[in-house]
């Protein structure tokens, strides 16, 4: 059974960089969509970058309009961990961080729609303020 842990958030000033961290439990050495996703206050939850991971081999990562060249997608192996690196955060920073995953798989696409995948770890909170 597979379950992810997320731990990172806080808050943090407008122009700040927070971390975020996933840790996985139970999976596989074989490739798996891994991603973040984020639910503002009252919105919907949308995807923030995605990546299949594992396998051995590097894979193109996947980001919102709105986070390209502020975030990065990460994922180290022997950590079994997830990591999401936010730069440059605004007040639109603000939410819910998940991450996702969904697996194995043979694809090199991973969804952005967040019925897609399987596996939800329980969030954390990331606050930009002034």
């Amino acid at each position: 059974q597979v379950q992810l842990v997320e731990s990172g958030g806080g808050s943090v000033e407008t122009g700040g960089s927070l971390k975020l961290s996933c840790a996985t439990f139970g999976v596989t050495s074989s490739p798996y969509c891994m991603a973040w996703f984020r639910q503002p206050p009252g919105r919907e939850r949308e995807a923030v970058a995605m990546s299949v991971f594992g396998g051995g081999r590097t894979y193109d990562a996947e980001y919102a309009d709105s986070v390209k060249g502020r975030f990065t997608i990460s994922h180290d192996t022997a950590a079994s961990t997830l990591y999401l690196q936010m730069n440059s955060l605004g007040f639109e920073d603000t939410a819910m961080y998940y991450c996702a995953a969904r697996g194995p798989t043979t694809g090199t696409y991973c969804h952005t729609n967040r019925l897609w995948y399987n596996y939800w770890g329980q969030g954390t909170q990331v606050t930009v303020s002034s």
